[in-house]
């Protein structure tokens, strides 16, 4: 059996296919702050459903459950990736130089 390399240097590495294209380049901190941004929203969105709830002008307590859960479990969430985030930087500041 014989082994075409011919075509062996028009390979690329994942890297150069990432530096050539900067439309795709999102940091860390854009993605982190969309992403509290959306977790703003869903509890935004549960104060104003709570409020129409008491005030009277809902009466689906069962929408205001189902989104005071999702606004819940979103801020829980954040606030686990928040301790990992702050775990990584005290490892990192804890290694020898």
């Amino acid at each position: 059996m014989k082994i075409d390399f011919s075509n062996i240097n028009n390979l690329r590495t994942p890297d150069a296919f990432n530096r050539n294209n900067k439309e795709n380049d999102i940091s860390f901190s854009k993605i982190l702050e969309d992403n509290i941004e959306k977790v703003n929203q869903l509890q935004l969105e549960y104060q104003n459903l709570n409020n129409q709830l008491v005030t009277g002008e809902i009466d689906n307590v069962h929408q205001v459950i189902a989104v005071s859960q999702k606004a819940e479990l979103a801020l829980q969430f954040t606030i686990q990736i928040r301790n990992k985030i702050l775990d990584a930087y005290n490892e990192i500041m804890r290694m020898p130089i």
